[in-house]
């Protein structure tokens, strides 16, 4: 199935995506080539485009993110990107047996990078950075970790929402780490 195919599909029919995904086979290594990858590019993307190219107001002065500072951030954004999946991916599969679920590193790394795709598409929304409060919507990906995870890690549904409650509050532990490393490289804007 395309990327397009599959992001839409797991948008709007997840239940029935997921039954499809947890029948697919591949490996952890094509769903990153295919469409982690792809997809983690947009916020990385669009958060250079929109902070170093566009730039953004503040106030009355218009302010850019230098040019060489915002490649670096948009590169490191991107490497967290695809590293936090798959530590996600772990924490799914280390999680899964505590929650009467079944471990398996495939079916693990399906979940987190499909319940990703939300946050990625919201990207978009950083070419202009005054709409970037719009990726919110990305935590629609809770959503489909939480309907996910019995069809690919035989969570029970009665556990599912707990199983989901964990990864997030882990996953957001991590993510919270991870961003202190980002932010650690983040330059000063500068004014135009």
């Amino acid at each position: 199935m395309g990327l397009v195919d599959r992001a839409k599909n797991i948008i709007v029919t997840p239940r029935t995506e997921w039954s499809v995904i947890a029948a697919e086979g591949g490996t952890v290594g094509d769903i990153y080539r295919n469409y982690v990858v792809p997809l983690a590019l947009i916020p990385a993307i669009c958060s250079f485009v929109g902070m170093s190219v566009l730039g953004f107001s503040l106030g009355a002065d218009h302010m850019r993110v230098p040019f060489f500072s915002g490649l670096i951030m948009a590169a490191l954004q991107f490497g967290l990107g695809l590293l936090i999946v798959y530590l996600v991916a772990l924490v799914i599969d280390a999680l899964a047996p505590r929650f009467d679920g079944r471990k398996g590193m495939l079916p693990a790394f399906k979940l987190a990078a499909y319940s990703y795709t939300p946050a990625w598409l919201t990207g978009i929304f950083l070419l202009v950075p005054v709409l970037g409060f719009l990726s919110i919507l990305g935590l629609y990906g809770i959503y489909l970790l939480y309907v996910g995870a019995p069809r690919l890690m035989a969570i029970p549904e009665g556990k599912a929402g707990l199983f989901t409650t964990a990864v997030v509050v882990i996953a957001l532990i991590m993510s919270f780490v991870l961003s202190l490393v980002l932010a650690a490289f983040m330059p000063v804007p500068a004014m135009m």
